[in-house]
């Protein structure tokens, strides 16, 4: 019989990091089972551990009565009923910091991409439009710009950061002002949005996050205001985000997230000229997932060693 402690896997990621998993655990994987309620049962009286990349429900927690850490993989953890876990004593990680620089990276790769239309430019050159039609048309340059970053966490900076390297004029939004930065503060993400170009999102979701980004904030955009996301698709009103972008109120829009991903509007999917659509894989590089993985398997760890979690939400 294996001396090694089970571990419940939800959900999976990157499939190199999954594979260290059974160095150090007895891995039981819950999407693929089918009896999922069967599989939770033989568990109940020893599994201590569950990890996993989307949702953790109370309903999972006390079908493991013994459970002491869930480590999740990502940044966001608003599908882990954190709150449910504390209540029973289980600790809960998320993976932080790996991805910081990852994200910022592609979140000023996305703003490029939407405002210079690469994609665009891409298909342009490939259907022999350029040597039938001429040079395709001027797009909006970058550089110089105001840009207004929404949340200013670990992403957030580093975004801040690399805006830094395109001389941009920077300002951002939170709950409260940070003391050791020297980019402008504002306390209305309104007010910011109407005097910015660019608008940035990188708040976590959730409940308190919810449709931050309606009618009114694109609105104050106007038409030639860029709207790039890397937060999390509920962040924005898509509906609200769909028609600004019909009717020319806002300008331009590059999305990673979306509110009910992986399915996207096919509003959106229709808007060739001025959307850029992703399939959330902002963090999504081979050293970056590995460095994830290996981060919820020494979460797991710790937890179940007793030890403070390397990366603990709660």
């Amino acid at each position: 019989m294996s001396t090694k402690p089970d571990l419940l896997v939800i959900s999976p990621w990157y499939d190199v990091a999954m594979k260290e998993l059974d160095d150090h655990f007895t891995v039981h994987k819950l999407w693929e089972s089918k009896d999922k309620a069967g599989l939770l049962a033989s568990l109940a009286d020893r599994c201590e551990a569950i990890a996993g990349a989307t949702a953790c429900g109370a309903d999972i927690m006390d079908a493991l009565p013994k459970a002491k850490v869930i480590a999740h993989h990502g940044v966001g953890y608003d599908g882990v009923d954190v709150a449910a876990a504390t209540a029973r004593g289980i600790k809960v990680s998320n993976t932080p910091d790996v991805l910081s620089d990852e994200v910022a990276d592609f979140a000023l790769g996305l703003l490029l991409a939407t405002c210079r239309k690469i994609p665009h430019a891409d298909r342009y050159v490939r259907a022999g439009k350029w040597e039938s039609e001429g040079n395709m048309a001027f797009t909006q340059r970058v550089h110089g710009r105001k840009v207004g970053i929404l949340g200013l966490g670990r992403i957030g900076i580093e975004i801040a950061r690399r805006c830094e390297g395109f001389k941009m004029d920077i300002a951002y939004h939170t709950r409260s002002q940070k003391a050791d930065v020297p980019y402008k503060y504002y306390g209305d993400l309104l007010s910011m949005a109407k005097d910015v170009d660019f608008l940035i999102a990188i708040v976590p979701g959730g409940a308190s996050t919810r449709h931050m980004i309606n009618r009114e904030v694109l609105d104050a955009l106007g038409p030639t205001g860029v709207l790039v996301n890397v937060a999390r698709g509920s962040v924005v009103d898509e509906a609200a985000l769909i028609e600004a972008l019909k009717d020319g109120r806002l300008g331009a829009a590059g999305l990673d997230v979306f509110e009910q991903e992986p399915k996207v509007p096919q509003a959106l999917k229709d808007m060739t000229e001025n959307v850029v659509l992703q399939p959330h894989q902002a963090s999504a590089t081979h050293d970056t997932r590995l460095a994830m993985g290996r981060l919820v398997m020494e979460n797991a760890l710790a937890g179940l060693a007793g030890k403070p979690l390397i990366t603990p939400v709660n």
